[in-house]
Order: C-alpha cells, then sequence, then structure tokens
C-alpha cells in the first residue's frame, strides 16, 4: 500500500461518497474507485458498505481509518521537519490584524516572510481585537496584532508592540484644551467618540471608567482614528485616542493625558501555538521588523 492509496480511503471515509471523494483529491471517480480496491486486497478485507445510498465503512473500515490518518500525518509531520531543517517551510499561515490599524512594519514582516518562504500560503484578514483573541485560541488564525488592555490575553503567547497612555483629545477653545490637570471624572463629563466594544482602547477606557464608578458617555463610534478624529475636530464629542494615535492630528486637534488613568493601551502580536515553523518564522520577522519602534512614532499611530 502507499500514501496515495491511504489518502483516497480517508476521503472517503469521510465523505461518505466516491464523487465528493474524487473531487476532493482531484482525480477521478473512477481513479478512487480503482485504488481503494487495491488497497482492499493488499489487507484482505472490504474497507467500505456499498450497499446503500451513502458508503459506510466496515467494521475492517473503523478499524483501519485512525491508523490511515496517523500514517497521513506522520508522513506530512517528516515532509515538514526536512523542510524546516533545509529553511523550505510549507503550508498555510493565517495572520489577524485589528480593524482600523495600518502599520508599515507589519506588512514588512510579512514581504519579509513571503520572500523567505514563497511556499507558505498567506492569508490577512482584519477583525474586532476580542474577536481576533479567540480565533487565535480555537486555531483559526496563527497569529494577530490585536489593541489589549492586558499584556497577554490568557493562554496566548505574546508581544507587545506599543504601548501607550491614553489621552482625550480636542479642538482649540475647547474647555478641556484649557484645563490644568485632566481627570477621568472630567472626561466623562462630556460625550466622548471613541473605538467600538471589543477593541483594546476601548476596554482600556471602559475598565477604567468601572474602576471609579464612572459611567461615560459614547455619543459616536468609530473603528478608524482619522473618523474619530474629524468627528472631534467639528465638535461633536471629545476624542479619547491613545498618545500615538493622537499625533497625526495635532494640526487640529490639542491632546491631553488624561493624569488618573495609568492604564496603557496596548499594540501585541499574540499566539498560541509556535509549534508551527511558519508562526515561529514569521514571529522572528515582525520582531526584526518592529526593533526600534518606539512608542509615538507615526508609522504605529494606529493602537485600537
Amino acid at each position: 500500500m502507499d500514501l496515495r492509496q491511504l489518502e483516497y480511503f480517508v476521503a472517503v471515509a469521510e465523505e461518505e461518497n466516491f464523487t465528493r471523494a474524487a473531487e476532493r483529491v482531484s482525480i477521478s471517480q473512477s481513479g478512487v474507485s480503482a485504488q481503494i480496491l487495491k488497497l482492499e486486497r493488499e489487507v484482505g478485507a472490504e474497507l467500505f458498505d456499498r450497499s446503500a445510498r451513502s458508503v459506510t465503512l466496515t467494521v475492517a473500515g473503523k478499524a483501519a481509518l485512525e491508523h490511515a490518518r496517523a500514517a497521513l500525518a506522520a508522513a506530512q509531520a517528516v515532509g515538514q521537519a526536512v523542510g524546516e531543517v533545509r529553511g523550505l517551510i510549507r503550508g498555510r499561515l493565517t495572520v489577524g490584524m485589528v480593524i482600523g490599524c495600518t502599520l508599515a512594519p507589519l506588512f514588512d514582516a510579512l514581504a519579509a516572510f513571503h520572500s523567505a518562504h514563497p511556499g507558505v500560503e498567506i492569508s490577512l484578514l482584519e477583525d474586532r481585537s476580542d474577536r481576533l483573541v479567540e480565533e487565535v485560541r480555537a486555531g483559526s488564525v496563527d497569529l494577530a496584532l490585536i489593541g489589549t488592555a492586558t499584556a497577554a490575553p490568557e493562554g496566548l503567547g505574546a508581544l507587545t508592540i506599543v504601548s501607550d497612555r491614553l489621552v482625550v483629545a480636542v479642538p482649540a477653545g475647547h474647555l478641556l484644551a484649557e484645563t490644568r490637570r485632566i481627570t477621568l471624572r472630567d472626561v466623562v463629563d462630556h460625550p466622548i467618540v471613541s473605538m467600538p466594544s471589543g477593541t483594546g482602547l476601548r476596554t482600556a477606557l471602559d475598565e477604567a471608567c468601572a474602576a471609579q464608578g464612572l459611567r461615560p458617555v459614547i455619543a459616536l463610534q468609530a473603528s478608524a482614528a482619522d473618523a474619530i478624529a474629524d468627528l472631534a475636530a467639528r465638535g461633536l464629542a471629545i476624542a479619547v485616542l491613545s498618545e500615538s494615535m493622537a499625533v497625526p492630528y495635532r494640526d487640529r486637534l490639542i491632546a491631553r493625558t488624561i493624569d488618573d488613568l495609568e492604564t496603557p493601551a496596548l499594540l501585541a502580536m499574540v499566539w498560541r501555538n509556535t509549534h508551527s515553523p511558519a508562526v515561529r518564522a514569521f514571529l522572528l520577522r515582525s520582531r526584526r521588523a518592529f526593533a526600534g519602534q518606539a512608542p509615538g512614532e507615526p508609522d504605529v499611530a494606529q493602537t485600537p
């Protein structure tokens, strides 16, 4: 028997249909049937009951299925291990990125990784930070760049990229622009425009307010810092941003640190599984890309 036969056997067992199995492994139905018959002759037993509309495993087939899956997994592991030694990483890497976050170093890391490992299929998706954390935990996303109020979400590894204090940003002439010392209580006396719930910045704000028994009025929400700044500049509400997020808007907004809110908003890369060669390689590229990025630099201005 060979691995091809085992692959077809597993496909038929899981699809319970020769036609669907043939589509899955990209050969003709007759080709799948011929290889299954050959496998059955080699093991000396029928593996499938073909008498009903759907194909079901026989007792012998059920006994063989997990061993066939294990053999295929072992073969894949052998290829991956040899490829890693040779510097050839293959497979798929899914990277998450919080909505509204545009970071040149992340894209630099993706480009460097792709150049070094062209055999890896890269997927990049955007979502809210809280959803990305759950997707990393579930294994549907390998790594994610998220905004968070904690250094490392429970059960995940984390690399902090930016750690910023929160600020209130208001147009010139606003009462808070002239206030010497701004507290969180001063902030909640005004309608606020901020990131949506589920983002790291909003979580930091909500947790700080809850700790002081304050109830902020979130009048407006936007996922992009540009939109938040535009709304605040028009006097519709005061903006709550991180220090680095507020930097590009100094020409129209005055940013003031919220003195009694010391919990920072963090931008971090999080992951669950470092056993994957692709994950380890991308983390290395990310560390290099983000090295030397000081909090507050313009190109890391998005910390949702």
